[in-house]
């Protein structure tokens, strides 16, 4: 395989690719503070840092079980190993290295040696902290989320047998939850005593489908780092070849069924065959829960909830019934205690009312923090389509001359969805 011609280029994000544990240390004795607040912001590298500090004094209580928490898609870094003494080369997500063309690599075609390169700290630190803080030793399980979920999870149960003795229980967001009931399947995993899935789509969810579409923010956003290529390239050159997301689109059950690519609209990015092929019967063939499982979805939020195919494409139907990624009814799990949360699906690792009936559920299975019933009342939606979506694609960005609070509120706000205002039918728009 050829490298690509940034390969060997070092860039600050490559520098910064520093262990979690390393990150805590930092953050707790007050050096790289620069550095870290830099990367951070002011306020969060603060509420880190009092955490960390927190953490320090608090140590791991004998009494508790250690927790694994297990990240969601995109929620580890990958890229690729250099030989010391230089920093490994972090592809995801590194904005300059996606401005440098270099995002193709991901793809599992391409042949690269992609390997995990630990966790995104901006999404996780802050829960490992504030679980540590309440004397809960912490195990923060990156992966590579590009493969079939059975991969991360036979990584997944090795880590878990890997532990000779002492109490273990999960805390797993997003695909990271679908990942943990496929590990839990396998031998010798039946240790694990608790498992708490947050906003994971264990019916699906069409976002995987927006992401396999050229259509989801966080594809559009790559394109406008990429200085060459747009959403639609971007989604056949890279995101199409996850077959992860292919195992998260939902069933018959959303109206059209989507691991049959003849349901598929001609224009736009098409799915890979052999991929959907891998994808049938996935979700199904998990096993069911026992008594271990507990649910938290978040709700309220604008979120794509139903699927309608015309003659120009996908037609998505936006409600409130859901976390803005992952509808309610799917992040609820038949045989499982469930819990409701007035939480985005991105802040549902850190979200202080969340995190606080996490403590209660890893401590007693139960917790009275969030509300086990949710009814929504809203009849407000909205439609858009695959045609619409891309026509609300913005400009290339111009990153070198971002500003530090800009980069940031960019990184912030991958997956952030279109703005749109939902009505009740038969009223004007709200």
């Amino acid at each position: 395989m050829s490298r690509s011609p940034a390969a060997d280029h070092v860039t600050p994000y490559d520098r910064f690719c520093w262990s979690d544990a390393e990150v805590e240390r930092l953050l707790a004795s007050g050096g790289q503070r620069q550095a870290l607040a830099a990367y951070f912001g002011e306020g969060e590298y603060r509420e880190l840092a009092r955490l960390a500090r927190r953490a320090q004094r608090a140590g791991a209580r004998d009494s508790l079980p250690h927790v694994f928490v297990i990240p969601g898609i995109l929620g580890s870094q990958l890229g690729l190993r250099r030989r010391a003494p230089q920093p490994d080369d972090v592809l995801w997500v590194d904005p300059l290295d996606i401005q440098n063309g270099r995002l193709p690599l991901l793809d599992p075609a391409a042949g690269a040696p992609i390997v995990p390169l630990g966790v995104v700290l901006f999404s996780y630190l802050w829960l490992k902290l504030y679980l540590r803080s309440r004397g809960f030793s912490v195990t923060l399980y990156p992966y590579d989320w590009r493969l079939g979920i059975e991969v991360p999870a036979a990584g997944l149960a090795r880590a878990l047998r890997s532990r000779d003795s002492g109490r273990i229980a999960i805390v797993a967001h997003s695909m990271g939850g679908l990942v943990s009931r496929a590990a839990l399947a396998l031998p010798e995993t039946g240790d694990v005593e608790r498992v708490v899935l947050l906003g994971t789509p264990n019916l699906g969810a069409l976002t995987p489908l927006q992401a396999l579409r050229g259509s989801y923010p966080v594809v559009t956003n790559m394109a406008r780092l990429d200085l060459r290529r747009s959403a639609e390239e971007l989604t056949t050159r890279v995101f199409s070849g996850f077959a992860s997301l292919y195992q998260m689109l939902p069933g018959p059950q959303c109206g059209v069924d989507l691991l049959d690519s003849a349901q598929w609209p001609s224009f736009g990015p098409s799915p890979r065959e052999e991929l959907l092929e891998h994808a049938r019967g996935f979700l199904a063939g998990l096993p069911a829960p026992d008594q271990r499982f507990v649910t938290i979805a978040g709700v309220g939020q604008k979120t794509a909830t139903a699927l309608s195919r015309r003659r120009n494409g996908f037609v998505y139907t936006v409600t409130r019934r859901g976390d803005g990624t992952v509808p309610a009814a799917s992040a609820a799990l038949d045989g499982a205690s469930s819990y409701y949360a007035p939480v985005a699906h991105n802040d549902l690792t850190r979200d202080g009312r969340v995190a606080a009936a996490l403590v209660d559920l890893l401590r007693t299975g139960a917790t009275r923090r969030l509300p086990s019933r949710w009814v929504s009342r809203s009849r407000a939606q909205a439609r858009i389509s695959d045609r619409q979506l891309y026509r609300l694609q913005t400009g290339k960005v111009d990153w070198p001359h971002m500003t530090p609070a800009g980069r940031q509120a960019f990184l912030l706000n991958l997956s952030e969805p279109p703005p749109l205002r939902l009505r009740v039918p038969g009223t004007r728009k709200r």
